[in-house]
């Protein structure tokens, strides 16, 4: 079973950068397409971002097309979320999952199969 451990939320201003990872346990980790997804309180679990297994294709929502972008690396079996121009509005726990295929990026987060604990993102004004 894949275990995702993310990391490298926090507290950031408007305007500011943050960089997420999610680590996997698993090898098999790199044949898989990843998504992040985010989870304000008392709101569902959306979609930010995805990518294919080997980085060469990715997904965004139109809230942080521009802005934030998604490397992976696999020879550390770990996938990013890089954040700029943050705002308050991207205040959530954010969650990374492991796909089903190596080349669909679903939006669904039903869709997806093993799941991180996620990580705290705080954006202030």
């Amino acid at each position: 079973q894949v275990q995702l451990v993310e990391s490298g939320g926090g507290l950031v201003q408007a305007g500011g950068s943050l960089s997420l990872s999610c680590a996997a346990s698993e090898l098999t980790f790199s044949n898989y397409a990843v998504g992040w997804f985010r989870q304000a309180p008392g709101k569902e679990r959306t979609f930010v971002a995805a990518v294919n297994w080997n980085g060469g294709t990715t997904s965004y929502s139109d809230p942080v097309k521009g802005g934030f972008t998604i490397p992976r690396d696999n020879a550390k079996n770990t996938v990013y979320l890089q954040m700029n121009n943050l705002k308050p509005e991207d205040t959530a726990v954010y969650y990374c999952s492991s796909g089903r295929t190596r080349w669909a990026l679903p939006r669904d987060p039903a869709i997806y199969g093993y799941w991180g604990q996620g990580t705290q993102v705080s954006g202030s004004s």
